[in-house]
């Protein structure tokens, strides 16, 4: 295994651009109030949320929370005061010098039931809320002209293009119509599954396909601009989608199957597919999805989730908090494992089907050498003394990346 060699972090890929596909912060800041100024002082204010006429939504469709209380307390859910550390925050964000970041709304149905739109909405909500609160540092960046602006390189608009994302489509509540309640809202990628719901399968359910409705929610997603994102989505609904879809589209936070068996990972028949419709591979962070042996170790741990919250003997909480604490005892892998994903799916995808979607603060532990998300020139520098081109890391980094995004959004 190559070991990190920490000359390259200072070297010239310091300055490099980045373009993160998939984080799921947002969740995080809006139900926990995590700081992600990282200064302390953040306590961004929840305003009400406009649902803007949707289909099938739940009679309380504004999400205000009680004077005095976080969203996630109003709700119901667990709260950690004072909030934790992020993997990504606003600093973190301009050391590394990530110019795009998509920030995933998740509201399973088994955590939020009866309020996954308005828990969802209010995460997309909070990403404009970020925007507002930071407007020198962060745009809300709803069409591909913005997107491509944020790498444009003029010294009179540094922002960070903040692009909101709907992970799961839980919170459609099984209609298509609310897609566009969540298009006017500034979602512009949307995971067709988390897990099951009555449009796809998953791969942590039971692998069915894309459904009746499924199939026109492909098609609403196409005529409106959102970018259709396959991770998470069963094998049997990938190639669905292949089937109907006529737009390039992404699985932003997965890896290579081949290298490692996680059947969230993509099969090399998978890689192709996307390459050949333009679009893009999001090489992830998250261990189990890098290491064979990782993956090997906590698969009982996740197995363990699944099966504790199927079956009702703990809540969504309870069992992540045990996850947590029993991967925590296993060894994190190597950073450079990266290296390894990124140039197998070159190899079986070519240059510009990859990218980099890192699910941080979606997972509940990092390689080694890996903290947050001010350490992504780590990975420019690992892809540099590998031996990749810098035209060909500034393609990994964000251009494939801007491109999709440019060609996907109206």
């Amino acid at each position: 295994m190559r070991p990190f060699d920490a000359k390259f972090f200072d070297a010239k890929f310091f300055d490099a651009k980045f373009f993160d596909a998939h984080c799921d912060t947002i969740g995080k800041i809006y139900e926990r109030g995590d700081d992600f100024s990282a200064a302390g002082d953040d306590g961004l204010e929840m305003r009400p949320v406009a649902p803007d006429g949707a289909a099938d939504a739940p009679e309380r469709t504004a999400h205000a929370p009680i004077p005095g209380e976080t969203p996630a307390e109003s709700l119901g859910l667990s709260y950690h005061p004072g909030g934790k550390s992020l993997h990504i925050t606003l600093p973190g964000l301009r050391a590394a010098g990530v110019r795009a970041q998509v920030f995933a709304s998740w509201a399973w149905s088994e955590r939020y039931e009866g309020r996954e739109f308005e828990v969802a909405m209010g995460e997309v909500e909070a990403v404009r809320h970020l925007c507002d609160r930071y407007p020198e540092d962060l745009v809300l960046a709803l069409s591909g002209a913005q997107v491509e602006q944020a790498f444009s390189g003029d010294a009179s608009d540094t922002r960070i293009a903040a692009i909101p994302g709907l992970e799961g489509t839980d919170a459609l509540l099984g209609r298509v119509d609310n897609l566009a309640a969540f298009h006017r809202a500034g979602v512009r990628i949307l995971t067709l599954a988390w897990h099951d719901t009555a449009f796809c399968g998953s791969t942590y359910g039971k692998g069915t396909g894309l459904t009746p409705k499924g199939v026109e929610l492909v098609e609403a997603c196409e005529d409106s601009g959102v970018l259709i994102d396959l991770s998470h989505a069963s094998d049997h609904a990938f190639f669905d989608v292949c089937r109907v879809a006529k737009r390039p589209f992404i699985a932003s936070h997965s890896n290579c199957r081949s290298l490692c068996p996680s059947p969230r990972n993509l099969t090399d028949e998978m890689i192709r597919e996307i390459a050949e419709r333009g679009g893009v591979v999001g090489i992830t962070l998250a261990p189990s999805f890098l290491s064979v042996e990782y993956y090997r170790r906590t698969k009982a741990i996740n197995d363990e989730f699944w099966r504790s919250v199927a079956e009702g003997t703990a809540t969504v909480d309870e069992a992540g908090e045990k996850s947590a604490k029993a991967e925590a005892l296993i060894p994190r892998p190597p950073l450079d494992l990266i290296v390894d994903h990124v140039r197998h799916a070159i190899k079986v995808g070519g240059v510009e089907a990859v990218g980099l979607g890192g699910d941080l603060d979606g997972v509940d532990a990092l390689p080694v050498g890996f903290e947050g998300v001010g350490d992504y020139p780590r990975v420019a520098a690992l892809l540099e003394g590998a031996g990749l081109t810098p035209e060909l890391i500034d393609k990994i980094c964000c251009r494939n990346l801007v491109r999709l995004f440019r060609d996907t959004l109206p």
